[in-house]
C-alpha cells in the first residue's frame, strides 16, 4: 500500500542509509514498528528502527560503527555520534519449549520472513512496514485498519502473546493513553486475566516501564488503567493499598485516591510543558502519600517510613542505590518547605543544598495537586535563585552561625542533670 501519508523530509538521514545499504547488499530492510505508526498518525518519531533479512553478524560487517548486542533478543547498535539507530533480524516465533502452560518467552533468535516478523510482534498497529525505497506500507496484520479505528488490539491471541510477555500488559496501556486508542475487548479481559503473570518479569524491566509510564505525559490515564485491570496491585502493592478497593463507597478510601490522582494530574501538566522529572522525584511521587500515611500511623519519622516502603522496591527491582537515597531524602525535607523560621534552620543553606532542586519539584506538584501553597513555592524558587547568587561570606556566616546554635543544644543539660549527649 502507498505511504502517501507520510513525509519523505520525515524520515531519519542516519535510520534511512541503514535501510539503503542493507537493500544496496541485497538484503530486504525496512523502518519497522512505532516509528512507522507514529509517521502515519502525524507524530515525530522519537527513534527509527530497522528490521532486515540480514542475519546480526552481517549486519555488523556492513557497518563498523554496528555493534551486536544482547541476548534473549540479538540486535545490532549502529552508531551515529549520539544517534542509535537499533537494527533487529526477522523473526520467527520462538520454538515451543514443550511446556504448554508456560509460554514465557525467554530466547527470541528464531530468524525469519518479514511476513513472519509481523505476526510475531505485539500489536497490530506496531506491526507495519515501511519501505523508503518504494514509498510502501507493508501490513501483514491488518494495523492499518486498526489505526485508523483508533484500536490497539494483540496480533494473534491476545491471552497468548500476554502470556510470552506479561510486560506487553503495561506496553497496552503506554499505547492506549498516549495516542489515545480504545483497547480491544478481547485484549482487555486478556490484560485483566493475565496482571498477575506481571510478577514473572524480569524486576528491573518492569521498573522501566513504570517510569515511561510516570514520564509520558498522560500517567494519570496509565496509572488509573494498571489499577483498573489489576496490574497495580501486582507491580506496586503498598501503592494499591493505600488506594483502597475500587469500586468503594468509603469517603476516606475516595479522599486518598483523589490526592494521589491529583498529583498525577499536576505531574502531567508539567511533563507537557516540556518538564523531565528525574528518576528520584517519580519515585518520590508515586510513594510521597503512601509514606506520609506510614509515618502517620506507625508514629515514626518520614526517613523511616521512607525507608520502609523505599528499600524493599529498590532490592526488588534494582533501583540504583543513588537514586533510592535521593528520593528518600527528598520525601524527609518536604515540611522544611513549611517549616517556620528557626534560628538553628538556615533557609539560606536549605536552598543550597544538593537536594533541594528535586525537593522542590516535588514540592511544587503537591502545591499544584492541592491547590493552595502554590505562593509559598514561587517564594522558594526566588529564594532559591537568591541562595545561588549569594556571596561567599554570607554562606561562611549562616554556616557558624546554625552550627553555633547546635553546639549550644547540644551542651544544655537535660532534666535529672542529665546532658543531651547520651546515658
Amino acid at each position: 500500500m502507498p505511504a502517501d501519508d507520510i513525509d519523505p523530509d520525515a524520515l531519519d538521514r542516519q535510520a534511512l542509509r541503514v535501510v539503503m545499504r542493507l537493500q544496496d547488499h541485497g538484503h530486504e530492510a525496512y523502518f519497522v514498528g512505532g516509528c512507522v505508526r507514529d509517521l502515519l498518525i502525524g507524530r515525530v518519531p522519537k527513534d527509527f528502527d530497522v528490521a532486515t533479512s540480514a542475519l546480526p553478524r552481517e549486519v555488523s560487517r556492513l557497518f563498523g560503527n554496528g555493534r551486536i548486542i544482547g541476548r534473549r533478543f540479538k540486535l545490532v547498535h549502529i552508531r551515529y555520534g549520539e544517534k542509535v539507530i537499533e537494527t533487529a533480524t526477522f523473526r520467527a516465533e520462538p520454538k515451543s519449549s514443550g511446556d504448554d502452560e508456560d509460554l514465557l518467552i525467554r530466547e527470541d533468535n528464531e530468524y525469519g520472513t518479514a511476513g513472519e516478523d509481523a505476526r510475531r510482534r505485539d500489536f497490530t498497529v506496531n506491526g507495519l512496514f515501511l519501505d523508503p525505497a518504494t514509498d510502501e506500507i507493508l501490513d501483514y496484520v491488518d494495523g492499518l485498519r486498526d489505526l485508523d479505528d483508533r484500536i490497539l488490539r494483540t496480533i494473534g491471541d491476545p491471552w497468548v502473546r500476554l502470556a510470552e510477555d506479561p510486560v506487553r500488559i503495561m506496553r497496552a496501556i503506554k499505547f492506549a493513553t498516549r495516542l489515545d486508542l480504545h483497547i480491544h475487548q478481547d485484549t482487555w479481559d486478556a490484560m485483566c486475566e493475565q496482571a498477575e503473570h506481571l510478577e514473572r518479569s524480569a524486576p528491573p524491566r518492569v521498573l522501566e516501564e513504570i517510569l515511561r509510564l510516570v514520564r509520558s505525559g498522560s500517567s494519570l490515564g496509565a496509572f488509573r488503567m494498571l489499577r483498573d485491570c489489576g496490574a497495580l496491585g501486582v507491580l506496586l502493592p503498598d501503592l494499591a493499598d493505600y488506594l483502597g478497593p475500587r469500586p468503594t463507597t468509603n469517603p476516606e478510601d475516595k479522599d486518598r485516591a483523589g490526592a494521589f490522582w491529583a498529583l498525577l494530574e499536576a505531574l502531567d501538566s508539567r511533563v507537557h510543558q516540556g518538564w523531565k522529572p528525574t528518576t528520584a522525584v517519580c519515585i518520590a511521587l508515586l510513594f510521597l502519600l503512601v509514606i506520609e500515611e506510614l509515618s502517620r500511623i506507625e508514629d515514626i519519622s518520614l526517613a523511616d517510613a521512607a525507608w520502609d516502603i523505599l528499600e524493599p522496591l529498590a532490592a526488588h527491582t534494582r533501583l540504583s542505590r543513588r537514586d533510592f537515597s535521593r528520593a528518600r531524602r527528598i520525601i524527609t525535607i518536604q515540611p522544611k518547605f513549611t517549616q517556620a523560621p528557626a534560628k538553628n534552620f538556615s533557609r539560606l543553606l536549605f536552598a543550597r543544598d544538593e537536594d533541594f532542586p528535586e525537593g522542590l519539584d516535588l514540592f511544587g506538584l503537591r502545591a499544584q495537586a492541592r491547590g493552595k501553597g502554590w505562593d509559598i513555592y514561587e517564594g522558594w524558587v526566588a529564594r532559591q535563585d537568591r541562595a545561588e547568587a549569594a556571596p561567599d561570606d554570607e554562606i561562611d556566616s549562616e554556616r557558624r552561625r546554625t552550627r553555633s546554635r547546635k553546639r549550644r543544644r547540644r551542651r544544655r543539660p537535660r532534666r535529672g542533670g542529665r546532658s543531651e549527649g547520651g546515658d
